[in-house]
């Protein structure tokens, strides 16, 4: 039985490789994509288009800009009319952002918290009323190794905004447990190719600052880069991420890890992130809610 599955930020990387698996795989997907007309990512929405004719698949595009509660509304109204109620979300989207981090603007950081954090927030006021009533779903978060392996400087930002987004999955998997809906996190490493992360990277407003670290930390994020890229195997796979997300989404519910680390440069966030999830499981134990682990299936 296919699902229908909305993933966001669908444009490229991560999640125009998840949307091609997913609809690979039988699926009913629906790529949420900004500017899809006449903005940047048109060229975007003609590739998912000219992929679904020529593989034969369920593979869609909806303008969906997570900034924009209405746009969000917009979009999971159009998919729930054409295909029906949403089965499956894959929290994708993100921003990354590169400098100094003082020298981002108050605003700036606001963005980057904005895009990968309270996106996610607006998604699931929208999609959540429907699986409630189902006593069904699934929520997949794509997060970072960053919230508990190697943190490399000039990034903090993103970081802080991924593990916050993080902790938002730990508390929406508890939260709707009892209602049949399932959680889980997929934790992509540092993968310095295949993605689009770098290139469309947020940079500082705050220039001056920025060139004041130079004279200490010059050529630091090209290092930071070169460095990244020599820890990760020759045959690291970005596509790897993209294929988790279908077996996580093809699993019986229940049975679904709650987390998936995928971290080809291997910083050490399994082993931490191992500890922290097995305190997370017995603090429950301990105050006798062990039920809001796993999803009911019950109905």
């Amino acid at each position: 039985m296919p699902s229908v599955i909305l993933v966001t930020g669908a444009s490229s990387g991560f999640g125009a490789l998840t949307s091609r698996a997913l609809a690979d795989a039988g699926h009913i997907v629906y790529g949420g994509i900004r500017q899809t007309t006449t903005g940047r990512n048109a060229p975007a929405v003609a590739g998912a288009r000219d992929y679904a004719d020529q593989q034969a698949v369920q593979l869609r595009t909806v303008e969906l800009d997570v900034s924009d509660q209405s746009s969000v509304d917009a979009a999971v109204g159009t998919i729930t009319a054409e295909a029906g109620p949403l089965d499956v979300v894959v929290h994708n989207v993100g921003h990354m952002v590169l400098g100094p981090t003082e020298s981002f603007t108050p605003e700036q950081i606001a963005e980057v918290y904005d895009t990968n954090v309270v996106s996610t927030q607006r998604v699931n006021r929208a999609v959540l009323p429907q699986m409630r009533d189902r006593r069904d779903g699934l929520l997949v978060w794509v997060g970072s190794t960053s919230t508990y392996g190697g943190t490399p400087p000039y990034l903090a930002p993103y970081f802080g905004a991924k593990a916050a987004m993080d902790h938002m999955a730990k508390s929406y998997a508890v939260e709707l447990a009892r209602f049949g809906i399932e959680t889980a996190l997929v934790v992509p490493g540092s993968f310095t190719s295949g993605t689009n992360h770098f290139a469309h990277a947020m940079h500082p407003q705050d220039t001056a600052t920025a060139k004041a670290y130079d004279v200490l930390y010059a050529g630091l994020m090209d290092e930071v880069g070169k460095r990244l890229a020599a820890l990760a195997p020759a045959d690291a796979d970005v596509n790897e991420v993209a294929r988790a997300i279908v077996d996580i989404v093809g699993m019986p519910k229940g049975s679904r890890p709650f987390r998936t680390t995928i971290d080809p440069a291997n910083d050490g966030s399994e082993h931490v992130s191992d500890v922290a999830d097995r305190i997370r499981r017995d603090f429950y134990d301990r105050i006798d809610l062990s039920d809001l682990l796993t999803p009911r299936t019950d109905g």
